[in-house]
């Protein structure tokens, strides 16, 4: 009894220790990415035609290489990334930490650390493949003023489309994974292929569930701070609600109308 009672304890202290990095590095991400928002030359952005506002993460400052732009981009997407999906991650890191098959506890440590790793993968790949397009689109809207202009249309249909994706057995399915996963029934060991795997499996399943919201996040401003703590509000509560499919569905009622509502101004009817 008393060793079963010690080492519960000694479960409990691992667990609240992995809690407590957690949280230190999610603060330290948040306060960073906010930092770098508010730090830049014009956080509010270029006005453009059409009267919507270009975000200065897809414009490169004065004397800026491309491959310096490149590298800003993906360190603050990185950044941001970490500190919107984290909470909604360490739920699925502290399930992992309860069924993988080692006893060493630093050996648990690295583990989870591999895998928050392949997760993190998955998003610099997709940060890595949005610079280059994002940065083509700015210049053909900044070039074109008759694109320009139609930036708030497209941005209004997109919002609606985001919102419509909420009720799609796309979105259950791969929402359904990254609230599953891990399970006790995956047969997880305890190596660090393993590991990486299921954190790349897993941010897979991430992008693919929220990858809309994220696409309302990039048209609204990329380094709008409001935004990105609304965005990241919404991907938590509909991995965390206990009626996950309602916090959904409210969640593309709100996008759908806030893009209707978004064309019908682009259009001259708001």
């Amino acid at each position: 009894m008393t060793n079963t009672t010690h080492a519960e304890r000694r479960h409990a202290s691992l667990d609240a220790a992995f809690l407590c990095v957690s949280a230190g590095v999610f603060v330290a991400t948040a306060a960073v990415t906010i930092v770098s928002c508010q730090s830049m030359p014009a956080p509010g952005g270029m006005r453009m035609p059409g009267d919507w506002t270009m975000s200065m993460v897809w414009m490169r400052m004065p004397g800026q290489t491309w491959p310096g732009a490149a590298a800003s981009f993906l360190g603050m997407w990185v950044l941001m990334m970490v500190a919107m999906m984290l909470p909604s991650l360490v739920p699925m890191l502290w399930r992992y930490r309860q069924v993988v098959g080692t006893t060493s506890h630093a050996r648990l440590d690295a583990l989870t650390a591999i895998a928050a790793a392949g997760y993190v993968i998955v998003w610099t790949a997709i940060g890595l493949v949005l610079f280059p397009l994002g940065m083509s689109l700015a210049a053909i809207a900044m070039r074109e003023a008759a694109i320009a202009r139609a930036v708030p249309l497209a941005a209004g249909v997109a919002i609606l489309v985001a919102g419509a994706l909420q009720f799609t057995a796309w979105k259950s399915r791969h929402l359904a994974c990254c609230r599953e996963m891990p399970g006790t029934g995956c047969g997880l060991s305890g190596g660090a292929s393993t590991a990486l795997r299921l954190g790349v499996r897993l941010g897979l399943h991430c992008a693919c569930s929220c990858g809309n919201l994220m696409a309302i996040l990039i048209v609204v401003g990329l380094m709008d701070v409001p935004a990105m703590g609304l965005v990241t509000v919404a991907i938590t509560a509909e991995r965390y609600a206990s009626v996950s499919e309602r916090a959904a569905h409210a969640i593309g009622i709100i996008a759908a109308v806030t893009g209707a509502m978004a064309i019908a101004r682009a259009v001259g009817l708001g």
